[in-house]
């Protein structure tokens, strides 16, 4: 049989968990996660909705492996980014920090009435 060498990634705030296996080469990526027992190990990972990947690109679990490959499970995110940009550009425009019109830093040579 084939093996090849993964490895398993889930990170909380403050705690990294990396569990490296070999499997045989034709497993999937949902394969290896249960294999690993990172779900019984943490019990709030849900594969149904939880998005996982491989070195940083989101993949599906069906996805077969290579040799050295690290899947990570990424944990749901607690605020949209882009929501969080656009409360701290207001946050800034109020403060005078942004031009309230452009929206960029303001023009210390215009003079406003």
């Amino acid at each position: 049989m084939n093996l090849i060498r993964v490895e398993v990634v889930y990170a909380l705030p403050h705690q990294q968990t990396v569990l490296s296996l070999k499997v045989p080469a034709a497993d999937t990526v949902r394969q290896v996660i249960e294999q690993s027992g990172i779900l019984q190990q943490y019990p709030e990972i849900d594969l149904d909705t939880d998005m996982v990947g491989v070195f940083g690109r989101q993949v599906k679990l069906g996805q077969p492996l290579h040799d050295g490959d690290r899947i990570e499970i990424y944990r749901p995110l607690l605020a949209d980014p882009k929501e969080i940009r656009r409360r701290r550009a207001e946050q800034a425009k109020e403060e005078g920090r942004a031009d309230k019109v452009t929206g960029g830093r303001p023009d210390p040579k215009r003079t406003r009435k």
